[in-house]
């Protein structure tokens, strides 16, 4: 089952790799079940689906690089988030571009997304982090609700 989902996600993740790149792209104004959804967006998505972001990280190599970039993932930054209340479904290191970590995160829904940034932004713990491994990075993202039938909800 979790091959299966891996399998998936990372089609999903090259895929949207070859669309028209976004940088740090604003999340929708709802993401997760579909009651919250506008009517045009809620179709095929489960009444008890969650909001799930998937997180392209490219080291530019102007500070620091993507092993730093996998050392702080690796040492706190899942950690930190997981204190915030995200859960933190799969880092990945892309193999046709190694200079890319892409992760994914699963929220109850947008309102839980902005709690959990909020908190995570304002920890100290990810300062003293982000301080000690600087990278810089062009950032993809997108949000995602998990269909009716789909098996990771």
């Amino acid at each position: 089952m979790k091959r299966a989902i891996v399998t998936l996600v990372m089609g999903l993740a090259a895929s949207l790799a070859f669309s028209a790149p976004a940088e740090a792209q604003r999340p929708p104004e709802a993401c997760g079940p579909s009651g919250q959804l506008p009517a045009e967006l809620s179709r095929n998505v489960g009444a008890d689906a969650r909001c799930f972001e998937l997180r392209m990280y490219t080291a530019t190599g102007e500070r620091g690089d993507i092993d730093d970039l996998h050392q702080r993932f690796r040492e706190e930054e899942v950690a930190i988030f997981e204190k915030h209340g995200a859960e933190v479904v799969a880092v990945w290191q892309r193999l046709d571009d190694p200079n890319t970590l892409v992760w994914m995160l699963a929220y109850r829904d947008r309102a839980h997304r902005d709690q959990v940034w909020t908190a995570f932004a304002a920890d100290p713990d990810w300062a003293a982090l982000r301080q000690k491994y600087d990278v810089s990075l062009t950032i993809e993202a997108y949000w995602m609700s998990s269909t009716d039938y789909s098996n990771l909800r």
